[in-house]
This record gives C-alpha cells, structure tokens and sequence, in this order.
C-alpha cells in the first residue's frame, strides 16, 4: 500500500536556485537591447528608402505616386534587386522562405548580411509581408556566434531562444507576445525544470527588446477603436462568426501556397521567379490600390481611422486583394514574415463586416477577423489572441475572442500550415 501511494504521488520538478539564473541577466538584457536595436535600425532604413523610392523619385519624374505604373514599375524593380541578392551575395540570404517560420535556425554569418539586405530593400519596396521572420532569423545567428565566441561556457540552444524572445519583444513592443510564443514551443517538450525557470532568461530579453523599442521608436499596435460597450449575444455571435470566416478564408491561401510555390519554382532562377512575383504583385497592387502593399501596420492605422470611409466591397477586394499578394510574395522568394500582412487581411475583414452588418462594432469585427486570419496563416494560437487583442485593447475583447477562438481553431487544426518541408510539400 505504501510502494503504491509513492507511485501515485505527483512528481514536482525541482526549481533552478537563484545562483544558476542570475548569471544569465546579463547576456539576456545584452541581446535584447541588441535584437531591438537591429529591428529599429532596418525598420528605419527601410523607410527613409520607402520615402525616397515611393515619394521623392516619382515626384522627380513626374510620375503618379502610387500610380498603376508605379506600382508595376516599384515592385518589378523590388523583385529584381532581391533577386541580384538572393544570386549574387554570399549566402544567397538564407534559405527559401516559405520553409521559414518563426523559429529560426542559426544561420552561418556569411548568410546574414545578405539576409537583411533582402529584408530592407523587400520593406522598401512595397511586397506584402512583415520583417518578422528575417529578423528573428538574423538575430538569432548573430546571437549564436557571437554568444559562443565570448561566453561559452552557455549553451548555444540558450542564445537562440534569448534572440527569439528578444526579438519578438521589439516587434510586438511587449515581452509577454514572447513569453507565449516560447510557452507555447515548449508545450509536449521535455523540459528541465519548472516553466518559470526556462522563461526567465527569454522574458529579461524581451522585456529589454521591448523596452528599447518603446524608447527609440514609440512603435504601438493600438488602433484606437471605438470602445466597446457591455458584450451581448449579438457581439458573440459576430466574434464567432468573423473569426470563423477569417480562417476559412486564410485556409483558402494556405491551401493554394504550395501550388503557387510550385509554380514559382519552376522558373528555377531567383532572377526570374523574383522579378515575375514582383510583376504580379504590380498587378495586385493595382487591383487593391495603394493600401493594400507594404507589410501593413500603417495601412491598418488609416484604416482605422476612418472605419466608415470604405465601403462593404472595397474593404472585400482589400481584403482579398492583400491575402492573394501575402501568398504571392511569399511563395516567389522575398524575404519577409506573414503575421503583419496577415493582421492588414483581418483588420480589412472586420471592417468589411462591419460595413455589411452595422450592428458589428468595429473591434469586434477587426479583433475576431485579426484572430481567424492568424490561427490559419500561424498556427500559433496564443500569438494570435494577444495580437488581436492588442489591437483593440479592452479587457472586454479579450473573452469575446477565447470564444471565438474555439470554432476557428477547429477549422484550422490538424490541416496543412502556410510553411512548407524542403521538398515543397506543407507543413502539418
């Protein structure tokens, strides 16, 4: 009886003494403020040249702005200066990016130069996808070999997710989207130790890239909705029913990724595949109009505020128009992340609900739609709960969209994901 009570009783791992983690709050407040700074410096880099390529050259030309020819001519052009990268620098920045996720591998230095270049001059440019996967990429191996150069004596698996997290900090502007994230990779992993002791190095590093970020480049994801009032049965039923169509529909991309990869591939030489992507996103950019490029933060901001400036069928062809380019743009071979131009697609949903059905209210609308379109293209269920609560920014939202999360992960769950194995096939 008592061998038997000893087996049914539970098991506690034991907690890291204070001696073990205070070593490491150094090298995470070193790499966070690090990580966020290389975020910045590209973000910022790639705007003045947005201005200059978007603005001052066209005015010097006396071409339209975000004219049709424009934009053909733009994105066209993005597609060939990736594509010299992608040919020419050593490194060939990375690897395919449609194999790419947010978990980086370390990526030799010679790589990351060339990495993010394509970045910059992709964020420049105008293509439909974020700075999150490049970077987080970049970040990490620079962490790694440097790290491994002058302390050692630390693993090298520690400096990877210290970068992760750091990074993540600096793009989202909170470490808690990185505390999530990690939470959730470790979930089914053996870990050693108690949660709290294997993200207390990663949060330090977030909390600093956070930090930084908030102090250099005031960055912010609230998109000043009109607030919300008391929730009822009718704010439940749209929470549930746009997050429902916002991944039904983002399956819809994700299940065309392959095939339109596929098809890019072969062309077989980045300075066909890049250039022809670029030329469809033109094309794209032209039947969306101007909001509908780039990776999307400021476009969801204008949109914003004016939530009654579009009609229900503008904000539908936005709404599509920058899901097909996010696909395009990803499967031809820039270098950029989903989760941006992914939160354009559902915020633009939102709205259009709310145009179609003015009883929606539009953080409802832009939060459920926010959430259905991430849980498709990510995967990542916390990820996509905090983005698209942080966007609205009511306590109020946030159990209207654990709700709405249920049926939308059932329609997601256990299908193929918007990343793709060496070989092309998709990731499950």
């Amino acid at each position: 009886m008592a061998q038997d009570s000893a087996q049914q009783a539970p098991t506690t791992a034991p907690a890291a003494p204070a001696r073990a983690l205070l070593p490491l709050i150094l090298p995470a407040l070193v790499v966070g403020v690090a990580s966020s700074l290389l975020f910045v410096g590209v973000s910022v880099a790639a705007e003045k040249l947005q201005g200059v390529l978007w603005q001052n050259l066209p005015d010097a030309l006396g071409i339209g702005r975000y004219s049709v020819l424009w934009m053909f001519v733009m994105l066209t052009a993005t597609g060939i200066a990736v594509g010299l990268v992608v040919w020419k620098v050593p490194g060939h920045a990375g690897p395919d990016p449609a194999t790419m996720g947010l978990n980086a591998p370390a990526l030799p230095p010679v790589v990351l130069p060339g990495l993010l270049l394509a970045a910059a001059l992709m964020l420049a440019g105008g293509p439909s996808l974020g700075p999150e996967n490049p970077i987080i990429a970049v970040n990490v191996g620079l962490a790694v070999w440097l790290g491994r150069r002058f302390v050692s004596r630390l693993p090298g698996g520690l400096w990877v997710a210290l970068a992760e997290a750091a990074t993540l900090g600096a793009l989202f502007g909170t470490p808690v989207a990185a505390a999530l994230v990690i939470s959730e990779s470790l979930a089914g992993k053996p870990i050693k130790g108690l949660l709290w002791d294997n993200l207390f190095a990663p949060l330090a590093a977030a909390a600093a890239g956070a930090l930084t970020t908030d102090l250099v480049h005031h960055a912010s994801f609230d998109l000043h909705l009109p607030p919300i009032g008391r929730p009822d049965g009718g704010d439940v039923l749209a929470a549930i029913v746009v997050a429902s169509v916002g991944a039904l529909l983002g399956m819809c991309a994700v299940y065309a990724f392959p095939y339109l990869h596929a098809a890019f591939q072969r062309l077989r030489h980045p300075m066909l595949m890049l250039p022809v992507g670029g030329l469809v996103l033109g094309a794209l950019g032209a039947l969306g109009g101007p909001l509908t490029l780039f990776k999307g933060l400021d476009q969801i901001a204008e949109l914003a505020r004016n939530p009654e400036g579009w009609s229900a069928g503008q904000f539908a062809t936005m709404t599509v128009v920058k899901l097909a380019a996010l696909a395009v743009a990803a499967s031809c071979g820039f270098r950029g992340g989903r989760i941006f131009p992914a939160v354009f697609v559902g915020t633009a949903l939102g709205l259009c609900a709310h145009a179609l059905v003015s009883g929606v209210q539009p953080a409802v609308g832009v939060a459920a739609g926010v959430l259905g379109m991430l849980l498709a293209v990510t995967r990542q269920g916390w990820v996509s709960l905090f983005t698209a609560a942080v966007l609205v920014a009511s306590p109020t939202t946030l159990a209207l969209l654990c709700i709405a999360s249920l049926p939308a992960w059932l329609l997601v769950t256990g299908r193929p994901q918007m990343q793709l194995h060496d070989d092309g096939s998709p990731v499950r």
